[in-house]
């Protein structure tokens, strides 16, 4: 490894060759501040344009200022990073952004948490020197996701992470000059686009040019209206991240609180997502067995391997990228669709409300949550069984605009029946849980002995694509696992060639899995921020009394009582779906 040799503002530092000018001040705890720059450390992966021109810095010997995020460090370089120069540099460049971006951060949905916004701070600027003309863009609202590119400052970070991370293409760098913008091609709408919804390039936005389409007015009036009851119900990824929005550090399980908070809001019953991902269990386990079986069997049209179809955003990605391919994801619908149709059936008897006079809220760290319950298949009458889904963050927020001190809340339980939940199902929170959870239940009903070890490390990880084979008393399982739709394109491209020789996929559109979501508070690529999410989940796992979806109590109720069992004729109707080839719904208008 060969090494050079530097000076920052006279610190002497040593680097490996080929590191930037920007990493190498960083390893001397020297700030250089940036706008477009991004590392994603645990995928290797950066994005340095050096188009914000913020990261400037006087190189001796060189006429002009160079970009530190796209400069390699050389030996006896000498640079200064805070010189005048640097520094009015700085300031005319962040004012020549800020003359052609809208003012109107009262009511930008990034307000308080814009970088550009921080930036503008923290380089002191008060005034804009600079008028003219300023570049002007249609909005775009999708059914997810809200573009208002009149506030992009072509960082570029979106186009990173849908093209490099999750290989959707859905956004890209187009025209030239003035009229330069990220957008679809052809400037088509998001929604005709590619894009799966996963949200991860709003996650990395560093403005409100990418947000949310935000449900916390249609909560609110759902709350204020005396005539209906209201459920909401709260993914396992949820109660590892809503801490950090109060101030919590990374990885605090705030399961009991967020409860608590629930109530005060004034929601008539809080419920569990951990509940439906038993129950998920219980039809998706049953249905790899009912696969392997035939397989095993010599029936040559088995579609194997089953692959998860637990996350929205990697069902978005295969119905239009794979739809060759959609007879080989379970049936089964996600946690969130589960538990709404059980909702609005089930518990609307059990407490007499009428499926009209209620309402279902899901909070998720998913942004394709919000896609999902929109789909026309997930509806009776035109009513859906889940009516909103929030973010983590928008929860957060409507926590605070309620004047709710949620540090101080006392920890309480989910009401039930569908609020108890066993281990399996908190893990569904990351990558790698969904297949261990359904291990846990397919060994039991498969072998017909009992599991003693339930923890499969074999299965835990962070690498983007794992693989194991799990000995069900002598018949080996293999399983894969990817998160991230980069590291899931992988797995499907060797299935389309005949080279994959799993029996069960797990696949997790984001990064770390749901842990990681694009409506989870911003991690900005800090992967030790989802480890330690992870890391509470498997807590939360070890610490339940019941850690086998097949034995939560109230799921063996339920089939006693309402769906006979898995794989019925009334759970296929309520639990399960098909999928649709989407691939040619890419319209240029």
């Amino acid at each position: 490894m060969e090494f050079v040799n530097l000076i920052i503002d006279n610190k002497p530092v040593k680097v490996e060759k080929g590191t930037s000018i920007l990493k190498a001040a960083h390893s001397v705890g020297i700030d250089i501040p940036t706008l477009c720059y991004m590392s994603l450390g645990d995928m290797n992966i950066e994005n340095k344009p050096g188009g914000c021109r913020i990261c400037v810095v006087e190189v001796e010997g060189r006429k002009n200022l160079a970009p530190a995020c796209c400069t390699d460090a050389h030996t006896d370089m000498v640079i200064k990073t805070n010189t005048m120069r640097v520094l009015n540099s700085r300031r005319t460049v962040l004012e020549l952004i800020l003359s052609d971006h809208p003012a109107d951060c009262l009511i930008c949905a990034k307000s308080g948490n814009c970088e550009l916004q921080s930036m503008a701070h923290k380089l002191g600027v008060r005034k804009i020197h600079y008028k003219g003309e300023m570049s002007t863009y249609k909005e775009d609202f999708s059914p997810t996701i809200i573009r208002d590119m009149d506030k992009c400052i072509m960082c570029r970070r979106c186009e990173m992470m849908c093209n490099k991370v999750q290989t959707v293409g859905a956004l890209w760098g187009i025209n030239r000059g003035f009229q330069s913008v990220v957008s679809p091609a052809f400037e088509m709408d998001l929604e005709k686009s590619t894009c799966t919804y996963c949200g991860q390039c709003v996650a990395v936005c560093p403005t409100g040019a990418l947000t949310e389409v935000d449900h916390t007015n249609q909560v609110i009036g759902a709350l204020a209206d005396p005539k209906k009851t209201v459920v909401v119900q709260t993914a396992p990824a949820v109660r590892a991240a809503l801490g950090e929005e109060f101030g919590m550090k990374p990885g605090t399980l705030v399961t009991g609180k967020l409860t608590a908070a629930l109530r005060r809001l004034g929601f008539d019953y809080v419920f569990d997502t951990d509940f439906a991902a038993d129950l998920t269990i219980m039809e998706e386990g049953t249905e790899l067995l009912g696969r392997l079986g035939r397989h095993l069997a010599g029936d040559k049209t088995v579609k194997l391997p089953m692959l998860t179809s637990c996350c929205p955003g990697w069902v978005n990605f295969f119905e239009k990228q794979f739809p060759e391919l959609k007879d080989i994801p379970s049936t089964a619908r996600s946690p969130q669709q589960m538990f709404g149709a059980i909702a609005k059936t089930y518990f609307a008897d059990q407490i007499k409300v009428e499926r009209k006079d209620m309402m279902v809220i899901s909070v998720m760290p998913c942004l394709a949550k919000k896609w999902e319950c929109q789909r026309d298949e997930f509806a009776t009458d035109g009513s859906p069984d889940v009516d909103f889904s929030i973010s983590t963050r928008e929860l957060a927020n409507l926590i605070k605009g309620a004047n709710i001190d949620f540090n101080s809340l006392p920890d309480e339980e989910f009401d039930n029946p569908m609020g108890e939940s066993t281990g399996a199902g908190v893990i569904f929170g990351t990558t790698g849980g969904v297949i261990e959870a359904a291990v846990r239940t397919a060994y039991e009903l498969q072998t017909k002995k009992k599991l003693e070890k339930v923890d499969f490390e074999e299965l835990r990880g962070f690498e983007g694509v794992r693989e194991a084979t799990i000995d069900f008393d002598g018949l080996p399982i293999r399983i894969g696992i990817a998160h991230g739709l980069g590291n899931a394109r992988k797995l499907l491209e060797d299935i389309k060639a005949g080279k994959s020789n799993f029996h069960a996929i797990e696949i997790m559109a984001c990064p770390g899995g749901c842990i990681g979501g694009g409506g989870q508070p911003l991690h900005h690529g800090d992967s030790s921020i989802l480890k330690a999410r992870q890391m509470a989940l498997y807590e939360e796992d070890k610490n339940k009394p019941i850690r086998k979806s097949h034995e939560n109590p109230f799921i063996v109720k339920l089939y006693k009582e309402f769906l006979g069992k898995p794989m019925s004729e009334k759970a296929h109707h309520l639990l399960h779906t098909h999928y649709f080839d989407k691939k040619n719904e890419f319209i240029i208008e």
